[in-house]
């Protein structure tokens, strides 16, 4: 194998890689435009070792795939992916393309090119049937009721049109993204890199009561087929479907001349930045639909069309101090306070550093003239360090020893890119640490929000979550917006609270590593508090899915006096300290179950439920530790790996044997 071939397979194995991360996991690890540069590189090999290139190439064949836990869409009318340019140069040439083969006069619309989760809305009769997502342009993923969720999408139309079909994009607003990634660091739940897969995210969620309360919105932007009407061209057809109530993608624009295209594509790169939502181009389109089929398309993407992708926009400025923050879960993470600079459409005064490993590794320190890259993220991010303006005397920089909100000694776990301010009581941490307390999965008091309990810990009613509970009504009413009516649902929303079952506390803890679920398993396990405070290491690592780390923990936890008094002064409170819950029938334990399929009564819900209250557990994936695959109709990739590895396959009724 030579030098070219075997550059073509690293590309074809780093791209399908990458392609899997933002396409199924919706956890991307590099920005678009490296993406495009590998994609770049290896169109060109192939074009010059035609030889060498695979039927499966990332070139040819899309990497996304639909997830076998929707059920699969074929699309009648493919949902083409679009050939991307990144100049002017590139452009012109799509342009002389489309002159060679037209000849005649024709037109484009300019769209923006907006950047969320393609996907399919199908109407009959003016109802709405079915949306599905992309997929691989071929086969989609069924997500009709999380798109019945979403307030921007029809569910009737103005006319009862025999049958539409029409492609949006699902977005996220920049608003509602940096809402999101609030709540989800509040949670210790994922961080969304950028609108576009928190959308994603989103949408593909099994509970279309989660993608509901993501305040999601669409832009529709194409007819993929019609019957009961007749169109002519682009610019007709999103008239119509105006008309129709669907929210058409703004700020498109007829263009006859390729220039104009181009003067339009470099004012829309200046207005992006004030956009409430994320575009990483613009489109361009024939105009005219007979002209279109005229042209075609190539195996992967249609003639008539390109899309043109903003280059990452670098830019050089001072970085003035570097400022560090204190998270919920106590991580101190630095930020870089900038001379202001124009990006992408914004000023800039602030980039992330992400951690003390990154300034390290790329030698950042105070006063350095660095570059700064916004590349389709909402924050931008120090790039690198412009060594040859640096100041003689600039030292390297370190986090700071000591907590900035509190003043505890701060640490650093050996496997771990984060230094932390482990003390309890830090006041950088108080709102966050109640704010999850009191969340809907936690002790679900209603009513208190940031806002209040903010102005709580400012007037020194709070110092703890125990706090709560001990609350002087006639105090509250002298705070803002708390009336008397608001007052007596706050207090009756923590008088309720106190009956929680013991997991929704541990929960409410915010132990590290101990998220909703290990919340159930330890309450379930150990059926109190007090014991659960008295396990020792080894005998919570015996708990089926409680790790090392988890164990450690919570061990850590609990051995702290400020976490002791802290129980005692809720328990003291009246705050419930049992397991409301406790196995009586362990016959599944130490048994895991995958579930697979449609089961003909039971909900994938009410299965697991059952197993787990017998003592089992119900994994996502199946493997040689599997004890059961639990097999309903149209069962998938799941069921064919249990057969190969042997794992015994049951279905409903031997399940219903099983727990009679």
């Amino acid at each position: 194998m030579d030098m070219f071939e075997t550059r073509i397979r690293e590309l074809e194995e780093t791209l399908k890689y990458h392609s899997k991360l933002y396409y199924d996991m919706d956890a991307p690890e590099i920005s678009d435009m490296e993406y495009d540069k590998l994609y770049r590189e290896l169109e060109e090999l192939e074009a010059k070792f035609p030889e060498y290139k695979s039927p499966d190439s990332p070139t040819v064949k899309l990497a996304a795939k639909a997830d076998e836990k929707f059920s699969p869409v074929v699309h009648q009318v493919p949902m083409e992916s679009l050939a991307d340019v990144f100049s002017k140069e590139e452009l012109f040439e799509f342009d002389s393309r489309v002159r060679a083969s037209l000849g005649a006069y024709y037109e484009y619309v300019v769209e923006l090119k907006i950047d969320g989760l393609s996907v399919s809305l199908e109407y009959e009769n003016g109802i709405f049937t079915r949306g599905s997502t992309r997929g691989d342009g071929q086969i989609g993923e069924n997500v009709t009721e999380n798109l019945k969720t979403i307030g921007s999408i029809p569910l009737r139309l103005k006319e009862p049109i025999e049958h539409l079909e029409v492609r949006g994009e699902v977005y996220m607003s920049v608003k509602n993204f940096l809402k999101l990634n609030e709540q989800q660091e509040i949670y210790e739940q994922k961080i969304f890199a950028n609108p576009r897969n928190a959308a994603a995210g989103s949408l593909r969620q099994l509970d279309s009561k989660i993608t509901k309360s993501r305040n999601l919105d669409i832009w529709v932007f194409n007819v993929q087929q019609i019957r009961g009407k007749t169109l002519n061209s682009h610019f007709e057809s999103l008239e119509y479907l105006k008309q129709l109530g669907f929210h058409v993608i703004p700020e498109y624009q007829v263009i006859g001349d390729i220039q104009q295209v181009y003067e339009r594509i470099l004012e829309i790169g200046e207005m992006r930045g004030e956009l409430p939502f994320e575009i990483d181009g613009v489109v361009i389109k024939i105009n005219d639909f007979s002209q279109r089929e005229q042209l075609g398309s190539t195996a992967k993407n249609p003639r008539w069309a390109a899309a043109y992708k903003f280059p990452a926009e670098e830019k050089e400025t001072k970085l003035l101090d570097i400022d560090v923050q204190v998270g919920r879960t106590g991580v101190l993470t630095p930020t870089a306070l900038l001379e202001p600079v124009r990006l992408a459409g914004t000023t800039v005064q602030k980039a992330t550093l992400h951690n003390i490993d990154n300034i390290t590794q790329k030698d950042i320190r105070i006063g350095d003239t660095v570059i700064v890259r916004k590349a389709g993220d909402i924050i931008p991010e120090v790039v690198s360090v412009v060594e040859k303006y640096r100041q003689a005397d600039a030292q390297p920089y370190q986090l700071p020893n000591l907590c900035p909100a509190c003043g505890s000694e701060t640490v650093r776990e050996e496997d771990e890119a984060y230094v932390r301010c482990v003390n309890a009581a830090c006041p950088a941490q108080l709102v966050r640490n109640i704010i999850h307390f009191a969340s809907r999965d936690a002790m679900d008091i209603e009513g208190l929000g940031p806002a209040l309990i903010s102005a709580m810990i400012e007037n020194d009613q709070l110092h703890s979550y125990a706090d709560l509970y001990y609350l002087n009504p006639m105090e509250l009413i002298s705070l803002e917006r708390m009336g008397e009516k608001s007052v007596s649902n706050l207090m009756e929303a923590i008088e309720k609270s106190k009956q929680n079952d013991l997991s929704r506390l541990i929960f409410g803890l915010g132990i590290r590593h101990i998220g909703q679920k290990a919340g159930k398993i330890l309450a379930r396990q150990f059926g109190s508090m007090k014991r659960l405070m008295e396990a020792k290491q080894e005998e919570l690592t015996a708990v089926m899915d409680i790790g090392d780390k988890m164990a450690e923990s919570l061990v850590e936890f609990f051995e702290r006096p400020a976490t002791q008094k802290l129980i005692e002064n809720l328990e003291q409170a009246g705050v419930n300290m049992e397991s409301n819950f406790a196995l009586t029938d362990t016959r599944f334990q130490g048994m895991t179950f995958v579930l697979t399929g449609t089961l003909p009564t039971y909900t994938r819900q009410e299965a697991q439920k059952i197993i787990e209250d017998f003592g089992g557990k119900a994994a996502s994936s199946v493997s040689k530790k599997t004890s059961y695959v639990l097999a309903g109709e149209e069962a998938g990739s799941k069921l064919k790996k249990a057969q190969e590895l042997g794992i015994p396959i049951i279905d409903e009724a031997e399940f219903d044997n099983m727990i009679k």
